[in-house]
């Protein structure tokens, strides 16, 4: 190969790594665009904010990674670090721990949806209940059990226990109650057949067919069940605030309530 040769060689690598290095920096600007915000939100909200999201994504063509698990999971941890752009909880408390500690954009909270609670059973044990004060909730249970949220942290099993105590069947029901890690956990217990019985959210028990309701708790039995939504204070996420608008717009809350949610953002 003569100089000439080598020469011109040269000047094509040199052509073909700038190229390179050009596709590379489009590559990974067109990444950065694609990137939506980082969610995370309560577990009884997979069915219908996995249908938001896709919505979000065909709309603006970004992606939105979300994190499902039981509210006081998910808050804690936010605190320890966990880089979350937009937070929903299943219940005001656990929202307000983040706000108490400076961990959201506090003018960026508001209350997003409400739900409702209710008694499950397995597909084939369809005999209903009627739920009101001393009803026969843990002779109906005998050896069984309950499931629903842990009832110390996890809201749904919060929900679970302050309507128990408040129809006074709590003490009898205590012993049956089996805690899960979150509302889909206690969920599939019972459409797996493992639990009697389950105390879930509405909208659990409606995306899941192995199980039927068969009692609501009087909404005066247990404090309103309300999902809080907001901005977590280190989000600095372009798109974050465009996605908490999209979650309250009328094509979100068609979608939510298509689940069995009540929308309540204005």
């Amino acid at each position: 190969m003569n100089s000439f040769e080598k020469k011109m060689r040269r000047m094509a690598g040199a052509l073909v790594g700038a190229a390179l290095m050009v596709i590379g920096a489009a590559g990974g600007s067109a990444l950065a665009q694609s990137a939506g915000p980082v969610v995370f939100a309560a577990a009884s909200m997979k069915t219908a904010l996995d249908k938001i999201d896709a919505a979000w994504t065909a709309k603006t063509g970004k992606t939105v990674t979300v994190s499902y698990a039981a509210s006081s999971a998910l808050a804690k941890q936010i605190e320890q670090g966990a880089p979350a752009d937009v937070f929903v909880s299943a219940d005001i408390p656990w929202m307000t721990y983040l706000s108490d500690k400076g961990l959201i954009k506090p003018e960026t909270r508001s209350e997003l949806l409400g739900n409702a609670l209710v008694l499950i059973a397995p597909m084939d044990t369809p005999e209903k209940i009627e739920i009101g004060p001393g009803f026969p909730l843990a002779e109906k249970v005998g050896d069984g059990k309950v499931a629903t949220g842990d009832v110390g942290s996890v809201p749904v099993g919060k929900y679970a226990k302050a309507a128990l105590e408040k129809l006074g069947v709590w003490a009898a029901v205590e012993p049956k109650i089996a805690g899960a890690a979150n509302v889909r956990a206690a969920l599939a217990l019972v459409a797996r057949g493992e639990a009697k019985y389950g105390i879930v959210y509405a909208t659990d028990a409606k995306s899941e067919p192995k199980v039927v309701v068969v009692g609501t708790f009087p909404a005066g039995s247990h404090p309103a069940i309300i999902y809080p939504v907001a901005i977590t204070k280190d989000s600095t996420n372009a798109d974050a605030a465009a996605y908490l608008a999209f979650l309250k717009s009328a094509e979100a809350a068609k979608i939510f309530a298509d689940e069995g949610f009540t929308p309540l953002a204005k």
